[in-house]
């Protein structure tokens, strides 16, 4: 996998490149990463590089070793670390779990980088009551759950280039790296959490909705694609994208279901559609 050039961005610059969005991509969700790319292009007002983190791909590159254990429950549970190196340690770039559907311009959320961080995200205080989550993967309960979900990270910080690399990633436990145990609290930036809108947990304020209404929603514990979910909250909105992906996709109306020979996207870059 190649590492995208590098945009200059901070918190109140132009973007002069386009932004990397590195989405963890995993192959029984297909369908999931495809949706969430077109979410992100269709409302972008920059340009974005739209880069599907593939593990099969980080492990013939020699980026990515480790087993997979009985706690993963998707094929980016750790790869999503490895964002910072895949852009070269530097520049921004954003990480974003596959099960989103952006409902705003992600060029909003690029602009809250802010360099006196190494990452910014949204701190939940999320405890889910279910065994078991999307197709029947284990849901585990830990500290800063579901702040790993997505990530702004400043790729150039110091403490990242010394901690998220590819031996790091393949050997650190899971509560090192979902806890970012390699910062101090002071290099964690916040996000307002309608930009991790937690379905099934977050909930728009009848006294806010401007600030309470979803920028992005997240189908944490899984989404219409899964025959469990598929009347979930928010079902509506993630489906009227996946008819208008699969249009323009096929043109025939036709969806495939999730890890059918659908090809991934090459990391190259997008340019944002008109």
């Amino acid at each position: 996998m190649s590492s995208p050039a590098a945009p200059h961005l901070t918190g109140t610059d132009t973007v002069a490149e386009p932004f990397r969005v590195f989405v963890g991509y995993d192959s029984r969700e297909d369908i999931a990463y495809r949706v969430c790319r077109r979410s992100l292009l269709h409302r972008s007002s920059v340009p974005l590089e739209v880069i599907p983190i593939v593990q099969q791909e980080l492990r013939e590159a020699g980026l990515y070793w480790r087993e997979r254990g009985p706690t993963e429950s998707t094929e980016f549970s750790f790869t999503r670390f490895l964002t910072p190196h895949l852009a070269g340690y530097c520049g921004w770039a954003l990480f974003v779990d596959c099960d989103f559907l952006f409902l705003a311009d992600v060029a909003e959320l690029a602009r809250m980088a802010d360099p006196r961080y190494a990452v910014l995200c949204v701190h939940h205080d999320y405890a889910p009551k279910e065994a078991t989550k999307m197709d029947g993967a284990v849901q585990t309960l830990y500290p800063r759950k579901n702040w790993s979900s997505m990530v702004l990270f400043n790729c150039g910080h110091p403490k990242n280039r010394a901690a998220l690399t590819p031996e790091a990633v393949s050997t650190q436990t899971g509560a090192h790296l979902h806890r970012f145990a390699w910062l101090d609290d002071a290099d964690i930036g916040e996000v307002p959490f309608p930009w991790n809108f937690l379905v099934g947990h977050n909930r728009v304020d009848p006294d806010d909705v401007a600030g309470t209404t979803p920028r992005a929603i997240h189908y944490t514990s899984g989404g219409p694609w899964f025959e469990r979910y598929r009347d979930c909250e928010f079902a509506d909105l993630w489906l009227q994208e996946r008819d208008a992906c699969v249009s323009e996709e096929n043109g025939d109306g036709q969806i495939k279901p999730a890890g059918a020979s659908a090809a991934v996207p090459p990391p190259s870059a997008v340019a944002v559609d008109a």
